[in-house]
This record gives structure tokens, C-alpha cells and sequence, in this order.
């Protein structure tokens, strides 16, 4: 069960306009604070807050309290203040309270920004990420992501699965969320740095318990690198598992997905014609990923699993048997990895217990059940005044 008053960054001041700079950062983050206006009251939070920021103005009320260490402390000064400079008193004070370093606004708020991004992640580590790109066109790459993802979502995983694919039909219409409401890729084109998952994931569709970040319907953009990296970085720390649908036309983007894979999945079916293809896709993948392997779909007699991933020469992660009734199924809106008895809902099972077996410190950093949509409590400070929040509708 989710905490009902989860923990939040700590703000130690009674400095108006710090207390108004501290805010707004975390406002921007989408980041709910918990505010102490004295020393004394910051005792209750000081154990469980996920980041301190004491300003300079309570520093030496909180080095007469000598309070527990604390690993995520960090003293936030104005620039106008003696307090900024490296010699001053606030730097052997911050360190006698345990604290990283003293920042000067407004030079480091882009980096205290970051801390409170990072606060808002509980999740330990980051989360793998498994990109899944076709061999040729219509290979089936779309629908074997949607099972990936909701093999997660089966397995207790808190999952996001994001389509990186400008050009194709869509993963909503796929999994049956053409008409869900949310945020799109549209709205994050231009967003580079730090994001705050908890935020973006209330902002985005939910699809069958998954996350999903797909386009608009109509033209689409291509995703400029800084806004891929914002996502997938944002994702990793906030989430269980990653499945990203790559085009085959790899662009700027899509390589900066695959450089933050942890393993690549080529969907070729078997036939020479798809074989050819991506005997020319395969060196350029390679470039980008580390763990490339290849899942053969409806092999043969005539051309077996086995000689094709000979051909590519590439580690087989398994043969997908055909789909029965697939055209049927896709007409009627259903998502034919929904059914536990899909050959894709197994294939895709066994290859994520298969792929967590292979990867057990991931496993054990992975909270199980949690949650997709975590918000908590309107914040109120130490001394039970109103705390100022923030929430976002969208990041």
C-alpha cells in the first residue's frame, strides 16, 4: 500500500524571499515541500525528508540543535547575501550539520532544481529499458512492444511504454486508447533536463495499467534528442520497466533511445525478403546498443529460427509462433497480447522472467505493486500553517 503521507523535501528558513526562491524551484520540479520556520520545528521531518535545504538565515539555530546526519542536506544562500562565498561561515557551519555544499541563488538553481527532481524519485537505481524495433517494415515490432508492456504490468511492474516512432500508426490505436486523454509527445517536444515522473505519468494516458506516451493523431514531428533524453531518464528513475518502439528509420532520437537500452529486440519474420532487410538495419544497430537479440516470427521448416539468427549473426531471444486470428482480433479494437493464451502475452512473459533472472540486482531494486499515480497529502508546514505546494496537471 502506498504511504498516505509520504515523505517530502524539507525546507529549514524563515527567510521570506529564500522561502519564495525555494518554492518556485520546486514548483518547477512538481515537487511538494514540507517548510519548518524555525530550527526546532524541522525535527520532525529531519529523519524521512528526502532533501534538506537549510537556508542560511536558520544555519546556525540548526548547528546549535547538532541534528542526526542526514546524507541529502544541502544549505541554499541568495547571492546577495556574505554567505555565498567559499569563505565564508556558512561553509564550516553546512559542514558541521552534515550538509553536500552551500548554493547561491540564483547561479546554482538549476542544479538545486535537479536535487528536487531527485527527490520526488523513490525508486533506487534506475529501471531497464527494452527497445523493440523492426527488421523490416510491418514486422510486427508495435504490437510486440504492447506485449512487452503488458508483460510487466502482469509481472507487478510499474511500466511505461513510450512510442518513439513518428511515423507510425500509433500504440493507442494498437491497444485499444485512441480516445484516451492526456499529454502526447506534441507537448514535450520542446522540454530538455530534468522532469519529474510522478508528474508526467499523472499527465500522460494509462493504458491497460501501463503509462503510454504516443502522438497526436495526425502529422508528427520528429522528437529532438534532449526531449527523448528527458523522458527516458525521467522514466527510468520513476518506473519498474521501460519498453520504447523505435522506428526502423532510425533517427537522432531513436539512437539516443538505444543508448540507453538495456536490451534491443529485432523482430524479423521469417522470410528472406524481411532477413535481407535487416541484415542491413543490423550494423548500424549495433553502433548504438549493447545487447542486441534477435525474436524470429513464424519460422519454418524451410527457414528455421536457428539459420537465420546465423545469418545475422545474432544471439536468438526466441521464435514467436503466429498469432491466430490476428487480422480479426486487430479489427475488433483488441489487443491480442491482452490474452494470457496469446503466443505473444507468452512469449513475452517467459522473455521478461527470462531477462530478470539474467539481471537480479535490477530485480531486487524494483518496488513490486507500486502504484502508477502517487500523489500525496496538501502539504502543510512543521509549525501546522498552510504549506505553499504545487501541483501540475501536466509537466
Amino acid at each position: 500500500m502506498p504511504d498516505p503521507h509520504p515523505p517530502r523535501p524539507l525546507l529549514v528558513t524563515d527567510d521570506p524571499d529564500l522561502l519564495d526562491d525555494l518554492l518556485r524551484l520546486a514548483a518547477a520540479a512538481a515537487v511538494e515541500t514540507t517548510v519548518a520556520h524555525s530550527a526546532a520545528l524541522a525535527g520532525r521531518d529531519w529523519p524521512r525528508a528526502p532533501l534538506i535545504v537549510v537556508g542560511t538565515d536558520l544555519l546556525p539555530s540548526m548547528v546549535e540543535l547538532d541534528p542526526a546526519p542526514h546524507t541529502r542536506v544541502v544549505v541554499a544562500a541568495r547571492g546577495d547575501t556574505p554567505y555565498a562565498r567559499p569563505d565564508s561561515p556558512a561553509w564550516e557551519a553546512a559542514l558541521r550539520i552534515g550538509a553536500r555544499t552551500v548554493l547561491s541563488l540564483p547561479d546554482d538553481e538549476a542544479r538545486l532544481a535537479d536535487l528536487f527532481a531527485d527527490s520526488a524519485e523513490t525508486r533506487p537505481g534506475r529501471s531497464p529499458v527494452i527497445s523493440v524495433i523492426g527488421g523490416r517494415g510491418g514486422a510486427g515490432a508495435s504490437l510486440f512492444a504492447i506485449a512487452m508492456a503488458l508483460a510487466g504490468r502482469r509481472a507487478g511492474l510499474c511500466t511505461a511504454l513510450i512510442d518513439a516512432d513518428p511515423l507510425g500508426g500509433g500504440l493507442d490505436l494498437l491497444i485499444g486508447q485512441e480516445h484516451a486523454q492526456g499529454t502526447r509527445w506534441g507537448d514535450l517536444l520542446a522540454r530538455e533536463g530534468r522532469m519529474n515522473w510522478s508528474a508526467l505519468s499523472t499527465a500522460l494516458p494509462a493504458a491497460r495499467g501501463c503509462t503510454l506516451l504516443t502522438w497526436e493523431h495526425g502529422p508528427a514531428e520528429a522528437i529532438p534528442p534532449p526531449a527523448m533524453r528527458a523522458v527516458l531518464s525521467s522514466a527510468t528513475r520513476g518506473t519498474d520497466l521501460v519498453v520504447a518502439d523505435l522506428p526502423r528509420a532510425l533517427d537522432a532520437a531513436a539512437e539516443e533511445a538505444l543508448h540507453r537500452t538495456t536490451t534491443t529486440l529485432l523482430i524479423v519474420p521469417a522470410d528472406l525478403h524481411a532477413v535481407m532487410a535487416a541484415h542491413r538495419l543490423t550494423p548500424r544497430l549495433l553502433q548504438h546498443t549493447g545487447d542486441l537479440r534477435l525474436v524470429v516470427r513464424g519460422s519454418c521448416p524451410d527457414l528455421p529460427a536457428a539459420t537465420i539468427a546465423h545469418a545475422l549473426d545474432l544471439p536468438l531471444a526466441g521464435d514467436l509462433p503466429a498469432e491466430p486470428g490476428l487480422a480479426r482480433t486487430l479489427d475488433r479494437g483488441d489487443t491480442p497480447a491482452g490474452r494470457r493464451t496469446s503466443p505473444l502475452a507468452g512469449f513475452a512473459d517467459e522473455f521478461l522472467a527470462r531477462l530478470h533472472a539474467e539481471h537480479p540486482s535490477d530485480e531486487q531494486d524494483q518496488g513490486q505493486n507500486r502504484p502508477l499515480l502517487r500523489r500525496g497529502p496538501v502539504g502543510t508546514s512543521a509549525d501546522g500553517k498552510s504549506a505553499r505546494t504545487h501541483r501540475t496537471a501536466a509537466p
